[in-house]
């Protein structure tokens, strides 16, 4: 039987959540009826590999889904774990805990100067999806990352823990909420973080607007390393032009929102819960910007201190971040 007006304008209105591919690699696509589409897949380290407004797509494809899974480029909303950003070693040390990192033991990726970069889950194949549903209100996806179940990740972070992800799209709202909690009696340090790549489609980058929530700015060595050096700083908003970052922001406002505005369209980063500090990355000739929201700031790992969160057993820390897409 056909449906009847109410119910076929009911479903209009609703939320949805199906599975589709994307580059041979299995995806959840959540749809809002405010036209926002979103695609993550959770086999290729729970990334977000799209997410479309009126159907344009608003992240950096960059070199696609398959060299993310293939090489660790970076493309889309890739998590970063157990720290985002770089560590100025292959050793670090943690509660008395001292940790060898090793290529052939663990999936370490090293950036060109050999340094540790974005964690030990690129592209993780060992994602459980453990929830997805949608209704009138939102399309929800969850998953989790069982940590301490594999060993080659437990010999480069060894502090037994388990990640839950759950993202939710409502209206025009893309929410992802990540909760770490430890699983042994063993306390964990909290360093992860998230590398969204934006983009405003049909215009140059020199003419996006940007606003960034800044206070202070780190001083890096031409490794991008903090020095440990800081400097006040208020950035007003205004177009990108020409200018380039690959900064480390470890002071921000309360509340803070980053935005990317232009062509009828504007892009904000909010930073809800767990998220003090931003690295902004956007390199000269590349059509993106990231605001990447870090639960500690780059090397926190391996330099510890009063940065690092520590999630005693028993205990577990959630952090939130959320990108709302508006037209105007």
């Amino acid at each position: 039987a056909g449906r009847s007006e109410p119910d076929r304008v009911a479903a209009m209105a609703a939320h949805d959540i199906g599975e589709s591919t994307v580059e041979g690699h299995a995806v959840r696509v959540l749809r809002s009826p405010a036209g926002v589409e979103a695609k993550f897949a959770p086999g290729v380290g729970m990334i977000g590999c799209s997410l479309r407004h009126a159907g344009e797509e608003l992240l950096a494809q960059r070199g696609g889904l398959t060299e993310y899974a293939e090489t660790g480029s970076t493309m889309g909303i890739p998590l970063l774990h157990p720290w985002a950003n770089r560590l100025h070693g292959l050793e670090y040390e943690v509660e008395g805990v001292s940790v060898q990192l090793d290529p052939d033991r663990s999936p370490v990726r090293l950036d060109p100067n050999g340094l540790p970069i974005h964690g030990l889950v690129t592209a993780s194949p060992y994602w459980e999806v453990t929830g997805a549903e949608a209704d009138a209100d939102a399309a929800t996806l969850s998953a989790r990352l069982p940590f301490a179940d594999h060993p080659e990740l437990l010999a480069g972070f060894p502090f037994p823990h388990e990640l839950l992800v759950d993202v939710r799209l409502a209206g025009e709202v893309l929410s992802l909420r990540t909760t770490l909690r430890p699983t042994d009696d063993v306390a964990v340090p909290v360093a992860f973080g998230y590398h969204p790549y934006l983009r405003l489609p049909g215009l140059p980058r020199e003419a996006w607007e940007v606003a960034l929530p800044v206070r202070a700015h780190a001083e890096l060595d031409d490794r991008g390393i903090p020095t440990g050096a800081t400097s006040d700083v208020s950035v007003p908003p205004g177009p990108l032009g020409d200018r380039v970052y690959d900064d480390l922001f470890p002071r921000l406002d309360d509340e803070p929102v980053f935005a990317l505005a232009g062509a009828g369209r504007r892009l904000e980063v909010r930073f809800e819960a767990g998220y003090p500090v931003a690295q902004v990355y956007a390199p000269a000739g590349e059509e993106f910007i990231c605001f990447e929201p870090m639960t500690a700031p780059t090397d926190a790992l391996a330099r510890g201190g009063p940065d690092l969160p520590l999630v005693q057993p028993g205990g577990e820390f959630t952090a939130r971040f959320s990108i709302a897409v508006a037209a105007g």
